[in-house]
């Protein structure tokens, strides 16, 4: 993790829903940042608050009836401060987004050209030819064929693939300090997914624009993040860096979002183990630990206690929200990678004397 000053940082962001079933808590008092040229993943199941705090960093759920407060600053600026016309002029130009949809982020009724010349134009005083020339540049740039012909197409004239694609070349028209993808993979099959990724880091190195990519998909920030964060029930569970993450975890959430992929060089038989339970309402949470219903390792004082985002003692940045001791952790996280079960690992530990 770099010690320079950051260029976006998230300070105890709360975002919260009235609704005639009660408050949705969707995003509960979270803290990161993102510096200069580097890739942060946000990661969490759908529900978890990933996409909300992004909307809300670009101001786009003031006007759906939320309830917001904490400090985003941009490069300094407290944009949660800003009024929406100044939010607006950061918007599209130094903060740009691709949507999780493409379809419908795409207007179907306009040419992707006549959309993406729009967002030079609103940002940029250009000719309209000069715009579509840029058009044009962009889609090549982000590896559509014959960018001067399918520049004049709709949208449903492209596949699935080329349709993120050209949501991507729109997102880079003004050139961003900072590019918020997310699930840009999602319902795409394995290759594209694969060349997605590889035009966004592509990218990356030749613009040095800063990404925050929000997915489900670990796979997805095992080959793009630099630092990860793991969101629950609108909280941030467990933020390290991507080769921590993924050699020490901390977290049993963690855990269960690794063990339910599928490894290379697992069997081909080996059995898939899936998170028991289903993600929290964020309107009625859990007591205490919001994880502990779905926690294997959960002890009876778990549901009354609030587990805090706290260091991990010694080494790497590491922090982690669990009343799990850190030692008894790092024990049932390699009796798992030992092909254990949970409920053999947490047998094996607390048959050794360790108390979770």
């Amino acid at each position: 993790m770099s010690t320079a000053e950051p260029l976006l940082r998230v300070e105890d962001l709360h975002v919260e829903f009235h609704t005639e079933d009660g408050v949705v808590h969707a995003v509960d008092g979270i803290d990161y940042e993102v510096h200069r040229g580097a890739t942060l993943g946000i990661v969490g199941e759908s529900g978890s608050g990933k996409s909300v705090a992004a909307l809300t960093t670009l101001g786009l759920t003031r006007n759906q009836g939320a309830s917001i407060s904490g400090r985003i600053f941009f490069e300094g600026r407290d944009l949660a401060a800003l009024s929406d016309d100044e939010l607006r002029s950061i918007r599209g130009k130094d903060i740009a987004m691709v949507f999780q949809d493409p379809l419908s982020s795409l207007h179907p009724f306009f040419k992707v050209g006549a959309q993406l010349i729009e967002a030079v134009r609103t940002h940029q005083d250009v000719s309209k030819a000069k715009a579509r020339e840029r058009a044009i540049e962009l889609l090549s740039l982000v590896g559509i064929p014959d960018p001067s012909r399918r520049v004049d197409e709709f949208p449903h004239e492209y596949s699935g693939g080329m349709r993120q694609r050209a949501m991507i070349a729109m997102a880079l028209a003004n050139e961003p300090k900072l590019l918020i993808a997310d699930e840009p993979t999602t319902a795409l099959d394995v290759t594209v997914q694969a060349q997605i990724l590889a035009l966004l880091e592509r990218l990356q190195q030749e613009l040095g624009m800063a990404i925050v990519i929000i997915t489900h998909d670990l796979g997805v920030v095992a080959e793009l993040a630099d630092d990860i964060a793991v969101m629950y029930a609108g909280r941030i569970v467990e933020r390290t860096s991507a080769e921590l993450l993924f050699s020490k975890p901390e977290h049993p959430y963690t855990w269960g979002l690794l063990k339910s992929l599928p490894r290379l060089e697992g069997s081909r038989d080996e059995a898939l183990v899936p998170i028991s339970g289903s993600p929290p309402s964020l309107i009625n949470r859990p007591s205490g630990c919001h994880f502990h219903p779905r926690c294997p390792y959960s002890q009876p004082d778990h549901a009354r206690i609030d587990p805090k985002l706290e260091p991990v003692a010694d080494g790497p940045p590491h922090q982690v929200a669990c009343l799990l001791e850190s030692a008894v952790r790092r024990r049932l996280w390699a009796q798992l990678q030992a092909g254990r079960t949970p409920e053999e690992a947490l047998a094996s530990v607390t048959a050794d004397g360790a108390k979770p």
